[in-house]
């Protein structure tokens, strides 16, 4: 007779949490980080700096007229007005912040919306929804964005409706694909054949599935929508003066740039940190989310 193995089985492996595996991702906590640190600057920004962003300070232009260096009391320098540059990059933070967030937020509702909606119900509805979508997509996104912007009195909340209007076709593409994809599994066509309802079954089991893939998409999208403000700031069809923006603060600087490329600099590396702050945070979403990347380092 053989002997019979007695020895205990391998217990099963313990599912790790998203947040155990996102912090194994240096790269994503430095994105994290670098989030952290702008959103900091621009709520606590009167409080880390002693100028008011508009203030031009005589003591911020040399006895030639010329913009002071970064150094001494304007560690980052002054501006053509002799306005202190940190000032106005740290509340240029907020406008990016506030934009980058409600615009990407109006985006995602949108996408979604209409991305659901089509690969639910498909049908004649769901044609003439990917159709718009479409047409939507043949613009060139920055284009569109121009257009749309100069057509009406530049602020804020017409640069979040903007960027809003440009945005949402990549998710609502996305989501369309996911949500038909979902409409045909099994347990679908269960929940049909026991009477459910559209609203139980969209809000139950379609959008639960869309979670992971909204919120990559949300995240990646605010990179997409910081770089697209600055831009139409800089051209002039965004956040107006005197508000301070990146893209307006780099304008209002050009000229200078070759004697004082610090001017230029500091805005353009502002901008540039925190779309890759975002990208780097979008991507380790899109791994710890994904199940298929789960067990891996």
């Amino acid at each position: 007779m053989t002997a019979v193995d007695t020895a205990p089985a391998a217990p099963p492996p313990v599912e790790e949490g998203i947040w155990t595996r996102l912090r194994r991702r240096k790269l994503a906590l430095l994105g994290l980080l670098l989030i952290a640190a702008t959103l900091l600057g621009a709520i606590f920004a009167p409080y880390l700096t002693q100028f008011d962003p508009d203030e031009q300070l005589f003591e911020g232009l040399s006895i030639t007229g010329a913009p002071m260096a970064p150094g001494g009391m304007f560690p980052l320098g002054t501006d053509l007005l002799g306005r202190d540059l940190l000032t106005r990059i740290l509340y240029g933070a907020r406008t990016s912040l506030i934009i980058g967030l409600l615009a990407n937020g109006v985006a995602l509702l949108i996408g979604t919306f209409v991305g659901v909606t089509a690969g639910y119900f498909g049908g004649i509805l769901g044609g003439i929804l990917m159709r718009l979508t479409d047409l939507m997509m043949a613009f060139p996104a920055l284009l569109l964005a121009i257009c749309l912007a100069a057509i009406f009195q530049p602020s804020l909340w017409i640069v979040v409706m903007v960027i809003a209007t440009v945005n949402w076709v990549q998710t609502a593409r996305v989501l369309y694909a996911e949500t038909a994809s979902l409409s045909q599994r099994e347990f679908i066509a269960a929940e049909r054949t026991l009477g459910a309802g559209h609203m139980r079954i969209l809000f139950r089991h379609i959008l639960p599935h869309l979670v992971p893939t909204i919120i990559v998409w949300g995240t990646l999208g605010i990179s997409t929508t910081v770089l697209l403000e600055a831009t139409l700031s800089y051209l002039g069809v965004g956040v107006q003066p005197p508000t301070p923006s990146w893209g307006n603060i780099i304008f209002e600087n050009q000229t200078y740039f070759q004697a004082a490329p610090w001017l230029v600099f500091f805005p353009g590396l502002a901008i540039v940190t925190l779309a890759l702050a975002f990208n780097l945070v979008g991507d380790a979403f899109r791994e710890v989310l994904d199940p298929t990347q789960r067990g891996r380092t």
